[in-house]
């Protein structure tokens, strides 16, 4: 079922995405070669704590037997999504993907920003900015009446367009009093299919995309996506609120 929120949920929305913009733009700053992935994730959880917010991500889904341990996902290069911080050093040239998520009174925001690292290759520059323009291409689908598969058309044209592929085993999702709501939001797919678009849905949008094949595996610790050629994969996304003439981007300062 899809939820549409009332004008109260949404200013709480708007609050948990302004943290998590927060978060973002400090580990933005922080960020550079020799930094551990765990000194990143530190800052995360102190600038959650510091306004009052919860890390979505750590301990999820709860009453697992393997939940999520940190409170970011960092993802490196061939690293799809789900990346586990730890002791691993950044270097010059990583491709890095820092995706958080945070809940306040009872509601969430998610985001996903990608960096290449120092000097990074042509291709590893060209795929964090194809990953960007994609996302912002479905963001121009986003208005009401237009239909899901409108905003998963527009980014499949984009990465394809560009000469990248787009994974198909994980997808973008409904957001609001859970971290995963209804409707899914593949990033691909024909255009005029799946649910209308209607004001106070909130959506997060984010395409994840990969040099090579569009395959990708798990690792053996249960979380970490890597891509199955082990070319380079990159990932960003919003929270979008569906507004009366079109839509606009939570997750921004």
């Amino acid at each position: 079922m899809i939820s549409i929120k009332s004008k109260q949920e949404i200013e709480k929305m708007r609050e948990a995405c302004r943290i998590v913009a927060l978060a973002h733009a400090e580990v933005e700053k922080a960020l550079r070669v020799g930094i551990t992935t765990k000194e990143l994730d530190d800052i995360v959880e102190r600038v959650f704590k510091e306004n009052g917010a919860n890390p979505s991500c750590k301990g999820y889904p709860r009453g697992s037997s393997n939940p999520f341990p940190a409170a970011s996902c960092i993802s490196i290069n061939d690293e799809v999504i789900h990346g586990i911080p730890g002791p691993r050093r950044v270097k010059d040239g990583d491709l890095i993907c820092i995706d958080l998520v945070c809940d306040k009174n009872g509601f969430h925001g998610d985001a996903t920003r990608c960096y290449v690292v120092g000097t990074g290759s042509t291709v590893a520059n060209k795929l964090v900015r194809v990953a960007e323009e994609s996302f912002w291409a479905g963001f121009k689908k986003v208005k009401p009446g237009n239909r899901i598969s409108d905003i998963s058309y527009a980014i499949q044209d984009c990465v394809e367009r560009n000469g990248f592929s787009v994974v198909r085993d994980f997808q973008g999702h409904g957001i609001g009093e859970s971290m995963h709501e209804d409707p899914g939001i593949p990033n691909y797919g024909k255009f005029g299919k799946g649910p209308r678009l209607s004001p106070g849905m909130t959506l997060a949008i984010e395409p994840m995309i990969n040099e090579g094949r569009y395959q990708v595996d798990i690792l053996d610790d249960g979380w970490t996506v890597i891509t199955a050629d082990g070319m380079l994969s990159a990932h960003y996304e919003n929270t979008v609120l569906v507004t009366e003439t079109g839509a606009e981007v939570l997750t921004k300062l």
